[in-house]
C-alpha cells in the first residue's frame, strides 16, 4: 500500500493547460490540424531582415541567425488549436507535475531525447542552459525571477522551485525553456580552441531538434537541413511537421528591396504587414497568372500595441498632459483612408483584437480591482471610457489641434510665435522620432506635419537596423514605432512589458520606462489570478490604467495576417485556428511545383 506521503504526491500529466483540460489526451497520436501522410521533401525559402552575426541567441548582443530555433527544442510546446493557448505537450520532457499551490514544477525527461551527436539530452543540460540564460541574458534573468533552486531528481527528473506560492503560470513558463547541449557548449572547436558561450560565434551549433545547420554565409542565408534520424519524429506534436528537406532563410535590407526579392522569386511566402502595400502593389504578372497566391488567415492568437512608444526618461514626457497632447496631434483617420485604403484599425487597447481589451466603464470584478488602486490613477479610469481622438475631417483636425495646445499650455508650455517653448528653458519643445525602414515616412511625415502646425519641432531619424537596436537597448531614444504581442493568456511577461522593476533593466521590453505603484499592483493581480474570469477582469483593469496614463501615442493593428507565396505549396484542410502554421504544418506540392514553373 502506498504510504501517506507518497498519496499526496501529485500524479504525472502528459500536458498541462493553465485553464481546464488539454485538448488532446495521452493517447493521441497526432494533432487534428496536421496532415499525417504530408510528404518529406522539397526546399522553402524564407525571407529575413537586417542580416546576422551570430549563431548564439543567449548573450543580447549580436544579431542572432534567423531560424536558429529550429535546432533546439524546449522541455514542452502549445499546440496551435486550443482556446487554452498555454496547454503544454512534451517534446525534452514527457511528463510534468506540480502540486496544487504551484510552489514548484517537476519535468521527467524523455529518455529517447537526443542531440545531433548521438548523445542523451540530460538533466544536466536542462539545469546549465537555465542558469547560463539567467547568467547572461538579463531579460531571462527577470523572467525567470521566481526560481529559487534546481535540482536534479531521480537521475532523469528536474525540479524548479520558487519562491511563491499559487502564481499558476510560473510551472507553464519553465516548460519553455529552450535547452542546449552542455558537453558541447563546453568543448573545443575544430581549432582546439575552448567554446565560450556569453560570445556570438558562427559556428554552427549543436542541437536536437528537427533541423541543423547545413550552410550558411554571415548576414546572407542560412540552410537549415532536416535531421532523418531526428529523434522525436513520432512524437505526437511532431507528426506531420518539419515537412521540408530544407528551410533557407535570406536577409534582406529593407522592406522595398525585400519585397521587389519576392516579385523576383527569390523567396517563396510573404506576410504583408503594410496595408498600403496590400491594397495598391500586388498587380504584378505572377499575381495576375496564379504563380503568386493570395490568403488571409484571420488571427486571434494575439493582442498587440503598437504606437510610438515615449521615452518617459526624458523630462519632457513626464507630464501626462504633454503625452495625451501627442496623441490629439495624430491623425490616423486620414492616414488610414490615404495611405492604407481604410484597411487598418485603431489601437484602442493595450491588448487590441482580444477579449482582454477594456471597453465601457468598469464594473463587477473588475471595479472591485481598480477600487484597490483608487487614489493612484487618473480618475477618468471610473468615469469615462478610453477613446482615441477622432480626425478624418479638415474640422476635426482642427479641433484636436487645439486641445493638444490647450493640454500643451496647461503642462507649462507657451506658444510663442510658431514655436511651442518651454519657459524654463526657453527651448522650444522637439521630438526625435527615431526608424529603421524609409516607409515608416509615409504616416510619420503627415504626424509631423501636425506637431510642427503647434510649434512642436519633429526630427525624423532613420537610421540602419543595428543602430536601432543599440539606440533602443540603451533608452537613446525620444519616440519610437515599437508593438508589444500579447498573448491571449497574459501573465508574468507584464512586468517586463510595464513593471517598475523592469524600467531600469536595459534588456527589458519596458521600452518607454515605466514606473508606476499602481501599474504593478495590478500586474500582480493579472498574475495571480486564479481563474480565466479574474484574470480577464483583471487585465481589463491593468489596460485601463496604462491607457488612462497616455504612456505611448496608440497607431494601429490588422486581426489578420495577409499572406502571399508562390504556388508550390499545400496545407491541411483542417487548419489550426491560432496560426497560420507556416511552414511548420505545410509541405512541398511537387504538382503546384511543377505547374508554377511551366508557366514562366
Amino acid at each position: 500500500m502506498a504510504s501517506p506521503l507518497a498519496a499526496q504526491e501529485p500524479e504525472w500529466l502528459h500536458a498541462a493547460a493553465l485553464n481546464g483540460t488539454p485538448k488532446y489526451g495521452p493517447d493521441v497520436t497526432h494533432f487534428d490540424y496536421v496532415n499525417p501522410d504530408a510528404p518529406k521533401t522539397g526546399v522553402v525559402r524564407m525571407a529575413a531582415r537586417g542580416g546576422f552575426d551570430s549563431f548564439n541567441f543567449l548573450p543580447p548582443k549580436g544579431h542572432a541567425a534567423p531560424g536558429i530555433f529550429n535546432i533546439y527544442e524546449n522541455l514542452m510546446e502549445p499546440s496551435l488549436d486550443e482556446d487554452d493557448i498555454s496547454a503544454q505537450y512534451g517534446v525534452l520532457a514527457d511528463a510534468v507535475r506540480f502540486p496544487d499551490d504551484y510552489s514548484w514544477v517537476e519535468y521527467r525527461l524523455n529518455p529517447n531525447a537526443k542531440w545531433h551527436d548521438g548523445k542523451p539530452v540530460t538533466v544536466e543540460d536542462v539545469i546549465w542552459s537555465f542558469e547560463k540564460a539567467i547568467e547572461l541574458d538579463p531579460q531571462r534573468k527577470f523572467y525567470y525571477k521566481n526560481v529559487t533552486e534546481t535540482e536534479v531528481v531521480d537521475g532523469n527528473v528536474v525540479r524548479f522551485s520558487f519562491d511563491t506560492a499559487n502564481n499558476r503560470e510560473l510551472p507553464k513558463i519553465m516548460g519553455q525553456l529552450f535547452v542546449l547541449p552542455k558537453h558541447w557548449w563546453e568543448g573545443m572547436n575544430a581549432k582546439g580552441e575552448k567554446r565560450d558561450i556569453s560570445k556570438s560565434t558562427l559556428e554552427p551549433p549543436l542541437g536536437s531538434g528537427q533541423y541543423r545547420i547545413k550552410d550558411f554565409s554571415a548576414n546572407r542565408q542560412v540552410i537549415y537541413e532536416r535531421v532523418d534520424d531526428y529523434w522525436g519524429k513520432d512524437l505526437p506534436i511532431r507528426i506531420g511537421t518539419g515537412n521540408f528537406e530544407e528551410i533557407r532563410y535570406i536577409s534582406f535590407l529593407d522592406d522595398a528591396v525585400q519585397f521587389e526579392g519576392f516579385k523576383g522569386d527569390q523567396y517563396d511566402y510573404h506576410t504583408e504587414r503594410s496595408s498600403s502595400q496590400w491594397a495598391k502593389r500586388y498587380d504584378f504578372p505572377a499575381i495576375k497568372d496564379g504563380r503568386i497566391v493570395k490568403e488571409i488567415f484571420p488571427d486571434r492568437s494575439t493582442g498587440v500595441m503598437q504606437g510610438y512608444f515615449l521615452n518617459l526618461r526624458r523630462e519632457k514626457f513626464q507630464n501626462p498632459d504633454v503625452r495625451r497632447a501627442l496623441n490629439y496631434a495624430y491623425d490616423f483617420e486620414t492616414t488610414n483612408e490615404i495611405i492604407s485604403a481604410n484597411l487598418l484599425k485603431r489601437v484602442n487597447s493595450y491588448y487590441s483584437g482580444t477579449d482582454l481589451a477594456s471597453s465601457g466603464l468598469p464594473q463587477g470584478k473588475e471595479l472591485e480591482i481598480l477600487e484597490e488602486v483608487r487614489d493612484q490613477v487618473p480618475p477618468q479610469v471610473f468615469t469615462e471610457e478610453f477613446k482615441n481622438p477622432v480626425g478624418g475631417s479638415p474640422k476635426n483636425v482642427r479641433a484636436n489641434l487645439r486641445e493638444a495646445v490647450k493640454l500643451l499650455r496647461g503642462a507649462g508650455y507657451k506658444l510663442e510665435g510658431r514655436k511651442m517653448i518651454d519657459p524654463a528653458t526657453g527651448e522650444q519643445l522637439s521630438i526625435e522620432f527615431l526608424y529603421r525602414d524609409k516607409a515608416s515616412e509615409r504616416s510619420l511625415l503627415p504626424y509631423s506635419k501636425n506637431l510642427e502646425s503647434i510649434g512642436i519641432k519633429a526630427i525624423l531619424r532613420l537610421v540602419d537596423t543595428s543602430q536601432f537596436i543599440n539606440r533602443v537597448r540603451s533608452r537613446d531614444f525620444d519616440a519610437t514605432t515599437l508593438a508589444i504581442g500579447q498573448s491571449l493568456s497574459p501573465g508574468n511577461e507584464q512586468r517586463e512589458y510595464w513593471g517598475s522593476e523592469a524600467a531600469d533593466n536595459a534588456s527589458s521590453a519596458n521600452y518607454g520606462g515605466i514606473k508606476n505603484p499602481a501599474i504593478d499592483h495590478l500586474i500582480e493581480k493579472v498574475i495571480f489570478a486564479e481563474d480565466r474570469e479574474t484574470l480577464v477582469a483583471a487585465t481589463h483593469a491593468l489596460d485601463r490604467v496604462l491607457l488612462w496614463n497616455h504612456y505611448v501615442v496608440p497607431q494601429f493593428y490588422v486581426d489578420e495576417t495577409r499572406t502571399a507565396r508562390w504556388d508550390r505549396f499545400s496545407h491541411p484542410e483542417n487548419m489550426p485556428e491560432y496560426s497560420t502554421g507556416f511552414p511548420t504544418i505545410w509541405w512541398y506540392d511537387e504538382a503546384k511545383a511543377a505547374k508554377t514553373e511551366a508557366l514562366k
